[in-house]
């Protein structure tokens, strides 16, 4: 074990701007743009001392290069994750008139940076005891876990962003099904698509260069050009064959945001795809071939299993870009997190903005986390 020369440095900067920035913000209404509070005026003395102790304490122990030491980092940044929310809360007790009906607490630029300088520190603090992938998973479940406790609780009830959530809770509800099914819709067709179009190349060299290089443009237009592309002929398909309307398939909606969403996916997932069945090591196949197994054989038990990483991770990549690209769906009426994101821009609600921004991040994040296991465990077998 030796000492650690990122933490200190990540926990010294974000002892900085969490006394230069705005922990949070008092606002009148959802609109207006309110009064911000640093540390100490949002928590007052004792809490800002507390906070700066234990950011402190980070810098002392992160510089021993004892594993005991990082143990307890992790304990302390794990916890500290899990009840950053309840310094909202405090600045709520603290600063929220109880005359106004409307008002409410806004979160600050001093508490994203803390909260992701303290991810930092947390994910540095794993790397450096060489944690086990169940040991991060489990670490993220707590202080997500955490985050959820304390936006039930009554104190953070006016913060802007559980309010938002509150008046929208069966729209968001909708939203995450319409996000979900789009963007994991789009990834399995594409799956489908690519593993047959590298198969067909595998199979004939001659196709490589024409699949590639359609897929390779297709990736080259904007997305919104794409989505604007799509309207005029599914628009015009749909008043030729009133049947396809029934079905809601129409210029705007799901289907163009579904049709684009699978263009953009199919590079990533054809590429890995193919360069993995190619380069599986040639005296491999010949072993395989010596030992009497067929072509079939040969493919499902010897080429697929070593190309799988190489496969997972295309589709891990692939995952996280639809997800992103299904919230500018919305602007063609798709659905899904982009409808907050955009009538947040509309109304300057930034709270409606990262209504639909974080989980469109969060569920990115998951996706991330399922298919890097999926991946590692793909290599160790």
């Amino acid at each position: 074990m030796r000492a650690n020369r990122v933490i200190p440095v990540l926990a010294l900067v974000a002892l900085g701007l969490l006394w230069l920035l705005n922990l949070g913000v008092v606002q009148p209404n959802r609109i207006v743009s309110g009064t911000g509070y640093g540390l100490y005026g949002a928590i007052g003395w004792h809490g800002a001392l507390l906070v700066s102790l234990l950011l402190g304490a980070i810098t002392v122990i992160s510089t021993r290069p004892f594993e005991k030491c990082f143990v307890i980092l992790l304990v302390a940044l794990t916890v500290a994750l899990m009840g950053l929310p309840l310094l909202l809360e405090m600045l709520a007790v603290r600063r929220l008139p109880e005359d106004a009906a409307y008002a409410r607490v806004g979160i600050g630029a001093g508490f994203w940076c803390l909260a992701f300088l303290l991810a930092l520190m947390l994910a540095e603090t794993l790397g450096q005891l060489k944690a086990s992938r169940g040991l991060q998973l489990f670490t993220v479940a707590l202080v997500v876990v955490g985050w959820w406790l304390c936006a039930r609780r009554e104190g953070l009830s006016s913060l802007s962003l559980v309010r938002e959530y509150a008046n929208r809770a069966e729209q968001f509800t909708d939203a995450l099904t319409v996000h979900l099914m789009l963007s994991l819709g789009a990834v399995a067709i594409s799956a489908v698509l690519a593993f047959a179009f590298a198969l067909a190349m595998v199979r004939q060299e001659c196709l490589r260069r024409p699949l590639l290089g359609l897929v390779s443009f297709l990736q080259t237009i904007p997305s919104l050009a794409l989505f604007g592309l799509l309207i005029a002929p599914l628009g015009a398909l749909s008043a030729a064959f009133p049947v396809l309307q029934t079905l809601g398939i129409r210029g705007i909606g799901w289907a163009p945001a579904l049709l684009a969403l699978i263009a953009y996916s199919l590079l990533p997932m054809l590429r890995n795809t193919y360069v993995a069945l190619m380069e599986v090591p040639e005296s491999v196949v010949d072993a395989a071939r010596g030992m009497g197994m067929n072509t079939r054989q040969i493919f499902v038990q010897v080429k697929l299993p070593l190309a799988l990483p190489v496969i997972v991770e295309g589709v891990r990549i692939t995952t996280i870009q639809a997800i992103g690209l299904t919230a500018v769906a919305a602007l063609i009426g798709a659905g899904g997190f982009g409808t907050f994101i955009f009538q947040g821009l509309g109304q300057s609600a930034m709270d409606l903005v990262l209504l639909g921004a974080l989980p469109t991040v969060f569920l990115a994040l998951i996706a991330d986390a399922i298919f890097s296991a999926l991946k590692f465990r793909s290599a160790a077998h």
